[in-house]
Parts: C-alpha cells; sequence; structure tokens
C-alpha cells in the first residue's frame, strides 16, 4: 500500500487524499478574494482513525503557506487542528 497523497484539485475546490489511486477524503475550500475558507473536511469511514485527516490539513495547510491567502477555517476540523498547531495559527491572521 502506497503512503497517501495530497493534491489539489482546484476545479472541485479540494484538497483530496488519494491512496492507491482512489481519493479516500476530501477538505473542501472556498477562495474569496485573499481568503480560502475550508468549509468541509471528510475521510472515508473505512479510512478513519489512521490519522488521515491529519496528513490532508497538514499537507493542505503547507501548500497554503507557500501562498499568501489567509485561512479561515470554517470546518470544525481544520479549527481544532490549527489549535492544536500553533506553528499554524499565524496562517489565519495574515
Amino acid at each position: 500500500m502506497a503512503a497517501p497523497e495530497v493534491r489539489n484539485d482546484t476545479d472541485k475546490q479540494q484538497y483530496s487524499l488519494v491512496e492507491d489511486g482512489e481519493v479516500i477524503g476530501f477538505a473542501a475550500y472556498e477562495v474569496d478574494g485573499d481568503e480560502i475558507r475550508f468549509v468541509h473536511t471528510e475521510v472515508d469511514p473505512a479510512h478513519r482513525g489512521g490519522g488521515h485527516a491529519s496528513i490532508l490539513v497538514e499537507h493542505a495547510l503547507d501548500d497554503v503557506r507557500d501562498g499568501s491567502l489567509r485561512v479561515v477555517p470554517q470546518c470544525s476540523y481544520v479549527a481544532a487542528w490549527i489549535e492544536r498547531h500553533p506553528d499554524y495559527q499565524e496562517l489565519t491572521t495574515r
């Protein structure tokens, strides 16, 4: 089994978590001006509990960090993840 890969699917406005060619999770977002709003995160029930959502959110936020957008964590999972990882909190105040 290959390690999961995170892809930014801009057409669908979501970061997709792909394992063995199959999308097993996603973090949906909306871009509005200088903000990226994460609105929903979901992992397939068969893959929950293995840290997949955390991998997905970390990679998505790392990708956002490379740009200039401010993160607005409307999704409760993304908000809680940022709260637990202080080194990502600056993304919400740019």
